[in-house]
This record gives structure tokens, sequence and C-alpha cells, in this order.
């Protein structure tokens, strides 16, 4: 079963037989009426959440939904034999897009035909002020993961951490940890505590593999912090760390190396 058919059997286990006949009718219909249905979903599907274990591509329709899950089946219903003209549909509803059709679009990249052609659509809604349209791209979202730069990538993450936002839901987030990011974590750190203030406990698990002196300084910093949650965010980077100071600087923290010994990073995800 390919793409499409897969997210219609979601679709009609979650949605009523009078939006059923509507999508139908609009997703068999011309391109233009195509476009005009993605524009007028809300109109006739509900908003729901989607129920479904089905997972495509790297995407959890369980998240969404109704209303943006027909957006997306839409988009893959578009004929996709002239490129020149998907792309050119495409693009037009992008430019054209209101903050909800924008998030179905960003949402939906890793399901469009030629996926690397999106890329600049995909880094403009990291540099988007909109927040909802930044977390369609940021969380839970295959796309930046497969298809960003590391350049790009850093940009998302420090982001998500300069903002406060839960980076555990962004995809391959330890796949693509990079020396980079970790440097720019400690950067970050120092501002904050320049300034009087700290960054998220779980920033620090993206510096666990590159750990140098340098960086070391700043775990042995955290282990001193009054919040509990920041000691254990060191106490995770010295356990899964190869970094032998690092180990042997958790032997010194007794309490805390217990604490550790069968938790992960997922304890400290708000």
């Amino acid at each position: 079963m390919n793409v499409k058919d897969n997210l219609f059997e979601v679709i009609k286990t979650n949605a009523s037989q009078k939006e059923l006949n509507w999508i139908e009718t609009k997703a068999t219909s011309s391109l233009q009426s195509l476009q005009t249905a993605f524009v007028a979903t809300t109109r006739f599907v509900s908003k729901t959440s989607v129920n479904t274990f089905e997972k495509l591509k790297g995407i959890n329709f369980n998240t969404w939904n109704l209303d943006k899950l027909v957006r997306s089946y839409f988009l893959v219903c578009l004929d996709v034999a002239d490129e020149v003209s998907y792309t050119k549909t495409l693009n037009t509803l992008f430019e054209t897009a209101e903050n909800n059709e924008a998030v179905a679009l960003i949402s939906s990249l890793a399901l469009l035909e030629h996926p690397e052609n999106w890329l600049l659509r995909a880094t403009d809604a990291v540099r988007s002020n909109i927040g909802i349209v930044f977390d369609a791209i940021a969380f839970e979202n295959p796309y930046p993961q497969e298809f960003f730069s590391e350049l790009a990538w850093n940009q998302l993450v420090l982001k998500c951490i300069f903002n406060d936002k839960s980076i555990h839901k962004i995809q391959g987030l330890d796949d693509r940890a990079n020396k980079e990011l970790a440097i720019s974590v400690s950067n970050l750190a120092h501002e904050r505590w320049a300034a009087g203030r700290t960054i998220p406990p779980q920033a620090w698990r993206l510096v666990t593999n590159f750990l140098d002196e340098t960086i070391f300084e700043d775990i042995k910093k955290v282990f001193d912090s009054e919040d509990y949650k920041n000691q254990l965010a060191a106490a995770l980077v010295c356990k899964n760390s190869g970094f032998l100071p690092a180990k042997n600087e958790l032997k010194k923290h007794i309490e805390l190396e217990q604490k550790v010994k069968d938790l992960s990073w997922s304890f400290l995800e708000v």
C-alpha cells in the first residue's frame, strides 16, 4: 500500500461518513479543486484528535488532528507526473497559506515528492516567529533529521533551547548531536549564567559525547546547581559519557550516581 492509500485508511477510521464523502469527492477532482479543498478543509472536517498506531515515513499521526491529516492527504493526491506543475502548485500553497495551512504543509514535508526541493521552506519555518509553524518543523517531524545541514540542524535545536522548548520531541536529537552544537550549548549556558539564568536541564544531553576539559568544567558547575534536575542532568552526562574525568566526577556524587543508574534522559522530559 502506498502513502496515499495508507493515509486514507487512517482517515476512514477517524472520519464520519459525511466527511468521507466530501474527502473522496475532492480527492478525485481537478487540480484546482484539490487546492481549494486543501484551504477549505476546516469547513467540512472536524479537528478531532486522530486515533491510530499508523506511522508513515517517521510521522506519528496519533499527535495530529483530523483536519490536518486530511490536508496532508490532499497534498499526496496531487499529480506528480509533471514535476514543474507539481512544484508550482505546492509553492503556491506555501505562499498563500494561513498559519494552520502552513502547519499542515510543514508537517507533511516528508510525505511530499522530491522532498529535497522543500528545504528552503523547511528552514524558513525554523526562522518563523509563529510558534505553531516553528513547532511543526521542530517537533515530531522526520524532515530535519534527514535533510538539514549541520548548520541548519544546530540552529533549530538552539532555537528550541533558547525558547525553553522541549527538545526531546525533536526527531534524531541524539543521532545528530555534534561537536559544534555542544560548544554552542556551552556558550549559551555561559551567557545565561552571566545573566543569572540557566538553560533547560535536557540541553546538557547534547554535550555527552563531546566532553573535553572546557565543557567538563560546565558540567561540574551544573553539579553545584541548586536545582535538582540540573544535578541529575550533570549525573546523566557523566554516566553516559566516555570521558574518564566525568566518570570519576560522578563517583564523588554518590547519591546522584545511585539515582541515575536506572534513569535515562526521558526522566527529565517536560
